[in-house]
């Protein structure tokens, strides 16, 4: 097998050979170093210069195996003298791994023998599973033979399986150079040269085996002096080295190395090396069942005040039958077993056959745990524990070992660790630390939500939204797009970029410059000449806040619902968040991905969250709705839920309940709609009780303290109009005429300023509008000479004071945004639409009827027109209760309509031109062509069937004048029957199958959309009430007069005024604390009974019992090794209890003292049988 070697693989090793300046030599001429020292690893290329000082290069280089798999690995060949924190320093710079966050040495048989399959699972899915969840490094013997082969088997199974290159398994394998097969191949050969090292199945003959295919890396150790161990000696320095240096400390901090040796079978030659091991305070883990020197520790660590030799001979005898030990080895182990027994607290037995035990990398920080509180208290000592129990998702033991109340734990030892759970997406012990004390306040700067950001999965949507964010920016500055950029080098204005995508202005101003301090609408101003610089070190002002934003963009639900529980302005969290999650599920490509985002649950927290407020409090909860939210950007819980579409949130009864209140305005809710009319026509009525106006009690602040302060019925500062600011005393009341007047002005505002007069004025004036539209049209329409008449005019009057009005709503708006996008704005809605294509439909129509050669097309077109303008009434009755679910359903029935006559369409091409061909053949008018094609299939559909031109029996040309024989009207009778036959199919397919298919779609449709059809006509009818609640008092035609006034108003005051005062209240800073508070009380409380809801689920209560199960067998496993603990004493008992006898029969035979002697004969004679100890029942 070794001349096998040439065709297998290959090695490319490099060697500087220069013997006379280092007097270290090995068998194969290769020159080893002495021993540098930290950092000092002579290692160099070749042709290179590259010494210590001290001593030459490394012989090291890239190993090649056989077989299909074509794995590679690297080795190097080091002296057993050389120094462990030189060889640390090579596999971290040369072999460039990354530094370990868990060492695992493995320890026990090297030999070829059976392993259990309980054994090579434990291993597979309990050592390489907990390795690879952390990065950490497995220390194996190298060679394909023991448990090194089986774990380089797993290892190579969970590499092949794993899709993540993050978290991989570095499996070091160091062994003694004199025990590899083939080790002449690694000698050095010229710089690149090929060398081969062969397959090898496992059977190698002798002590000598190959090295394992399925490893990475190769240390091999040249023998000490003196035939010593080198490797073992080495092993043990580099262990040592290991925990006193720092590696990967997760999101990029630097925390002490755990080291744990695990002990699996073993000779009894391991001993040895257990007992140096801890002399160094190295924490081991015996797997109890394994068998050999495992099983035996597992025996007698138990009962260390039994560790004599008998008990121990007894043990080694049983663990290995087939071997012989001398007495002087038997002592030898005893003393070894007694100094490693001395060392309780590094030594922790795992009993993996045991039924209900746990998982294996549960007993690995347990063992390592266990082993640090024996020797210190301080918190940092624990970092390392604790970020493995973070990577292995352990928060149940991080509860019970690490957070037991030992240890005190200030906010700065968790920053890092709280780091590595957030970017693990580890909730709960995101919830651990912050209860454990991290702050989250001091924790999150804005270089540490970058560094969240930036940690984002390279395969998701967000990372792809902010490299094509970050990728505009450069193109914007003309830096052009990075080649090949080594990492994600997005910052957080490219995020303040994406959100302002997502929520428009609710995020508007954030992680820029001034942004957040910015009070009112509008982003911060930047500097001149200057680009957005924020300060990394500065902390967030809202931490919860941009850990909710980001959880939402990572799609962590469970985590950002933890943050949204922590935050402050919980609606409009929850309603900003689904904004967010509905605009992120159209982006994901992904099914899976798409399908989670749309399954989150964000409106349901805002639903519950108001519902709670609004039983405490409606007027409170009023104040919620409407109050600008200084957390994002000054927006309001409507607004956001605008944004967001809703509808179930706006068809919560309290939204409905506010609705209704800013519908009537002051007056009362549920007036009668004809005495609104008649105080309409009879404007003196409203000064009378005919109608009846809300109660109001006066409210007058003082000098030193305010009303908002100590009122518990906000909502009547808030709902009341700005200038309503101190309520009009009874007019009833004596006094002069300035009470008076104040009366008559302030109730003529508040009967003309609610929208529900504002509506039903409209509606009035827009059926005047079409009762002149219809006489013009009918009746008053004159050709240029004589027109237009009076009337006419009057209806360009009236379109032209609509155009205004239109005008106002598409530009002159609050949102403070450039005209494209309230143009965009304005056209997203269908009505918006509707009144534009009238509006030019109207101008055309004029346009044509003025000139005499297309005054009839001008005709046509305002016909039309008036259709149009009449079909605007549906948007004007979907304000009423039962009239708007039906125009819903009426809707969504259109959308069949297409789909039906799509199919319809195809049957009536299909039989139209099939029948042309067969019955005017010779018939080439074209009007006439697309009449029999289309015009008459689709009236066959309603029973108009021409017989006299289709059935031959009834065709008779020469009795009609105009179907002459000849004539190409007259039809082809030559496929006649075909013609009837065709007729019977299309009948029977659209008259039969097409309409009950129709019919079908319809109550399908209905079905679904009745029971939304309320949702949906509730959101509508917000939208309709904010647009009557921002329009003029005055309809058209008279609402010219109401925009000379906003203009006049406008030039006074210098802007746009706003009458959105009763949808948008900026609370004094006392008040508005309060409401947060109250708030945060209710958020609270909804979420103490959900998690109680939670409990009393069957699976919670299901898993309650499973775990109670658990603990149980655990208790009756622990009972049955009590059990076996008390018959092993007893069999101790036993046997001293017979020692005794034998002693007492000795004495007794030795009779008087002056028999000494025979007596000393005697006694010697029971020495073999006292030494002998007793088996165990």
């Amino acid at each position: 097998m070794a001349t096998g070697g040439r065709a297998a693989g290959e090695v490319r090793a490099v060697r500087t050979d220069d013997p006379s300046q280092n007097p270290h030599s090995s068998g194969d001429g290769s020159s080893w170093p002495e021993a540098p020292g930290v950092g000092e690893f002579p290692v160099r290329e070749a042709g290179g210069t590259g010494a210590t000082g001290r001593g030459q290069g490394l012989s090291r280089g890239d190993i090649d195996f056989g077989g299909c798999g074509k794995n590679r690995g690297k080795f190097v060949k080091v002296p057993s003298s050389m120094a462990a924190s030189a060889l640390f320093d090579l596999l971290l710079n040369e072999w460039r791994l990354p530094a370990p966050s868990l060492v695992v040495s493995l320890v026990g048989e090297e030999q070829a023998c059976p392993v259990r399959a309980r054994l090579r699972d434990t291993l597979r899915r309990g050592l390489v599973k907990a390795a690879q969840s952390t990065g950490a490094w497995i220390l194996t013997s190298a060679l394909r033979v023991g448990l090194a082969r089986h774990v380089g088997q797993a290892v190579r199974d969970h590499s092949l399986a794993s899709t993540s290159s993050r978290a991989r398994v570095v499996t070091v394998g160091l062994a003694s150079l004199d025990r590899v097969l083939h080790r002449q191949l690694l000698d050095p050969v010229p710089e690149d040269s090929p060398v081969h090292y062969p397959e090898d199945g496992g059977g190698s003959p002798g002590p000598l085996s190959a090295l394992d295919s399925n490893h990475s890396y190769f240390i091999l150790v040249e023998p000490g002096p003196g035939g010593q161990d080198g490797a073992t000696e080495l092993l043990l320095r580099l262990e040592k080295q290991f925990s006193q240096r720092t590696g990967y400390g997760g999101a990029g901090g630097s925390m002490e190395i755990p080291v744990l040796c695990l002990l699996i079978n073993g000779d009894p030659s391991t001993l040895e090396r257990i007992s140096r091991a801890v002399e160094h305070e190295a924490p081991w883990l015996v797997l109890a069942g394994s068998g050999g020197v495992a099983d035996v520790l597992a025996a007698l660590l138990g009962q260390p005040q039994l560790l004599l030799p008998p008990v121990a001979e007894k043990q080694f005898r049983e663990k290995f039958p087939g071997e012989r030990f001398s007495r002087e080895d038997v002592l030898h182990w005893t003393q070894l077993l007694q100094k490693i027994a001395a060392h309780q607290h590094l030594l922790t037995v795992y009993d993996f056959e045991q039924e209900g035990s746990e998982e294996l990398d549960t007993i690995i920080l347990r063992a390592l745990l266990k082993a640090c509180k024996s020797q210190s208290q301080e918190a940092r000592n624990y970092l390392d524990k604790l970020r493995l129990a973070v990577a292995w998702d352990r928060v149940d033991m991080a509860k019970s070992e690490i957070f037991s109340g030992d240890v005190e734990w200030k906010s700065r030892d968790l920053e890092e660790v709280l780091m590595d759970a957030l970017v693990g997406d580890k909730p709960e012990f995101v919830r651990l630390l912050v209860d454990s004390g991290a702050d989250v306040a001091d924790f999150l700067t804005y270089g540490r939500l970058q560094r969240l950001y930036r940690a984002a999965p390279p395969k998701g949507l967000l990372f792809r939204l902010l490299q094509r964010k970050h990728e505009e920016g450069r193109l914007t500055l003309g830096l052009g797009a990075p080649r090949e950029p080594p990492a994600p080098a997005f910052s957080l204005h490219d995020v303040s970029r994406l959100l302002k995508d997502f929520l428009q202005d609710a995020c508007r101003g954030l992680y820029q410059v001034g942004g957040a301090r910015s009070p009112e609408r509008g982003p911060a101003r930047r500097p001149g000449g200057q680009k957005w610089q924020l300060d990394l070190n500065q902390k967030s002002e809202k931490p919860w806040r941009d850990l909710f934003l980001w959880a939402v963009l990572q799609s962590r639900h469970e985590m950002a619902t933890y943050f949204w529980a922590m935050g402050q302005e919980g609606v409009a969290g929850a309603l900003a968040a689904c904004k967010i999650q509905k605009e992120m599920a159209h982006l994901e490509r992904d099914a899976q991905a798409g399908r989670a985002l749309r399954e989150a649950k964000y409106e349901q927290l805002a639903l519950d969250l108001f519902s709670e407020c609004y039983a405490n409090s409606e007027d409170l909860a009023f104040a919620l709705l409407v109050r600008r939210n200084r957390g994002w950007s000054r927006t309001t819980c409507l607004h956001l839920a605008t944004e967001a579409d809703t509808k179930a949130f706006f068809a919560h009864d309290g939204v409905q309940a506010f609705l209704t209140r800013i519908w009537w305005g002051d007056m009362a809710s549920g007036t009668p709609i004809l005495r609104l009319l008649g105080a309409f026509l009879c404007p003196a009525l409203i000064y009378t009780n005919l109608i009846t106006f809300r109660e109001e009690a006066p409210l007058r602040p003082g000098p030193e303290e305010s009303p908002e302060l100590h009122s518990l019925d906000p909502e009547k500062e808030l709902l009341r109009g700005p200038g309503a600011k101190e309520p009009a005393p009874d007019h009833r009341a004596p006094g002069g005429r300035g009470p008076q007047a104040i009366f008559l002005l302030t109730r003529w505002r508040q009967f003309w300023g609610a929208p529900v007069t504002v509506f039903l004025g409209n509606v009035v004036m827009y059926f005047a509008f079409l009762f002149l539209f219809t006489y013009v049209l009918l009746v008053d329409f004159r050709p240029p000479p004589q027109g237009p008449s009076g009337p006419e005019v009057s209806l360009y009057f009236w379109v032209f004071t609509l155009v205004l009005e239109e005008i106002r709503q598409g530009f002159f708006t609050d949102e403070d945004t450039h005209l494209v996008k309230k143009f965009t704005l304005y056209v997203e809605d269908n009505w918006n639409k509707c009144d534009m294509v009238a509006i030019f439909l109207f101008i055309v129509g004029v346009s044509c009827r003025m000139l005499p050669a297309v005054f009839e097309a001008g005709r046509t077109v305002l016909a039309i027109d008036f259709m149009v303008f009449t079909l605007r009434l549906i948007h004007i009755f979907a304000i009423h209760k039962q009239l708007g679910p039906k125009i819903i359903i009426v809707e969504r029935m259109m959308k069949d309509v297409f789909f039906f006559l799509f199919f319809l369409s195809v049957w009536l091409v299909a039989y139209g031109v099939t029948t042309q061909a067969l019955l005017h053949p010779h018939d080439g008018r074209l009007e006439w062509i697309f009449r029999r094609v289309l015009y008459r299939p689709y009236l066959q559909i309603f029973g108009q069937i021409p017989l006299d031109e289709i059935d031959e029996a009834r065709v008779n040309c020469s009795l009609h004048p105009r179907l002459l024989e000849d004539s190409p009207s007259c039809p082809n009778l030559y496929a006649n029957w075909l013609v009837i036959v065709l007729l019977v199919a299309f009948l029977l397919v659209t008259n039969v199958l097409l309409m009950n298919l129709l019919i079908a779609m319809f109550s399908y449709t209905f079905q679904v959309v009745q029971g939304n059809a309320d949702t949906f006509w509730k959101f509508q009818r917000f939208h309709l009430i904010v647009e009557y609640h921002e329009r003029p008092a005055l309809a058209p035609p008279l609402i010219l007069l109401s925009h000379l006034s906003l203009l006049l108003k406008g030039l006074l005051h210098g802007g746009a005024p706003r009458k959105r005062a009763r949808l948008e209240r900026e609370l004094p800073e006392p008040l508005d604390q309060r409401v947060v508070t109250w708030e945060a009380v209710q958020r609270e409380s909804l979420l103490g009974r959900l998690e109680r809801g939670r409990r009393e689920r069957p699976e919670q209560l299901l898993a309650k019992t499973a775990h109670r199960v658990d603990l149980l067998a655990q208790h009756l496993a622990g009972l049955r090794e009590q059990d076996k603990h008390i018959r092993g004493l007893q069999s101790q008992v036993t046997y001293c209890t017979m020692l005794l006898s034998s002693v007492a029969e000795a004495l007794a035979q030795r009779g008087p003292p002056g028999s000494a002697a025979h007596g000393g004969q005697g006694g010697g004679t029971e020495s073999p049988e006292a030494g002998r100890p007793p088996s165990d029942p």
